[in-house]
């Protein structure tokens, strides 16, 4: 769906984005991640037309943007992380508004805006004006906005800033269900735990390159040096018999028996682990876990990035 190849933008003499390659699946819900100033903003806005490009090629649904960005604005909904809306207008007319400014045949505007307010949960609100919405439902009048002329792609810089717990929930719901419509979505956040929950597939930015991108679960494998696994008793009982299987087990290293758990590092085959489950429960052992624990978005995040983030002069 979308292809960015060898993007690079200078400001003067700073390289603000440093021939930046990257692929976005197509129906993907896509995470952006970086420290202040790695270029995410600069790239997206590059995206939608708002910045032009110093070098390279993205190209979405086949066609170049750069080179023809008359396109960018049928293909692609922008929602920018400090939103403009009109205080003195209802929801519904800030919709019709916009639909007004896409061309969408008048006949069809009342229904638009009908589908778009039930997507985003403010069909109660379609006669109030938009100053009178809490911050959270300005949020989704705008992506509502950022839909009215149905693009396949949906650029969103930072969505969840500012909003109370619920009101992040109630974004993340939307955004399952424009998944399920078939759009691609990219968000920018420093939340990254949200966006582990909401995102199919992340790409780590870091001084204007990417360090790593693809699905949550392949970026965790390929940084992931080791295997480490978790086995829980009933009462912890059986740990001194699962401390010498261990022991006994080649492969298992840097074994720690915690307060509620034994926790090892393990480089060999599925086929010990089995057989170690197995003389596990053939010892008599309460087994209630034997599992993987898998690292975080966090920590690969801190790993690729360094230091850096307190570097904010660039953007």
């Amino acid at each position: 769906m979308i292809r960015i190849e060898n993007l690079t933008k200078y400001y003067g003499k700073f390289k603000a984005v440093d021939g930046l390659t990257l692929e976005i699946p197509e129906g993907s819900v896509f995470g952006f991640v970086g420290p202040n100033g790695a270029g995410k903003t600069t790239t997206m806005k590059i995206m939608t037309g708002l910045l032009s490009a110093s070098g390279g090629k993205i190209t979405i649904d086949g066609v170049d943007i750069i080179e023809h960005p008359e396109f960018i604005g049928d293909k692609v909904g922008y929602m920018p992380d400090f939103f403009g809306t009109y205080d003195n207008l209802r929801a519904d007319e800030y919709l019709e508004f916009y639909a007004g400014m896409y061309k969408i045949p008048q006949n069809e505007v009342p229904q638009l805006v009908d589908d778009l307010l039930e997507l985003v949960d403010l069909s109660e609100k379609k006669y109030a004006y938009v100053d009178s919405l809490s911050r959270g439902m300005k949020q989704r009048l705008c992506l509502a906005r950022s839909l009215v002329h149905d693009p396949a792609l949906l650029i969103l810089d930072e969505p969840a800033s500012g909003l109370d717990p619920r009101a992040r929930f109630e974004m993340k719901e939307i955004l399952k269900q424009l998944k399920t419509m078939g759009k691609t979505v990219i968000i920018s956040s420093h939340i990254l735990p949200e966006l582990a929950e909401m995102c199919t597939h992340v790409g780590i930015i870091d001084h204007g390159v990417v360090k790593s991108s693809g699905s949550i679960s392949e970026i965790m494998q390929n940084m992931q040096k080791e295997r480490v696994f978790s086995v829980k008793t009933l009462g912890n009982a059986g740990f001194d018999t699962i401390n010498m299987l261990l022991s006994e087990l080649p492969y298992a290293e840097n074994i720690s028996v915690n307060t509620d758990e034994i926790v090892f590092s393990y480089r060999g085959d599925e086929d010990s682990l089995a057989r170690l489950v197995k003389d596990i429960h053939d010892k008599g052992v309460p087994l209630l876990g034997f599992s993987e624990k898998q690292g975080n978005l966090e920590d690969v995040f801190m790993e690729l990035t360094g230091d850096d983030e307190n570097d904010e002069n660039k953007k």
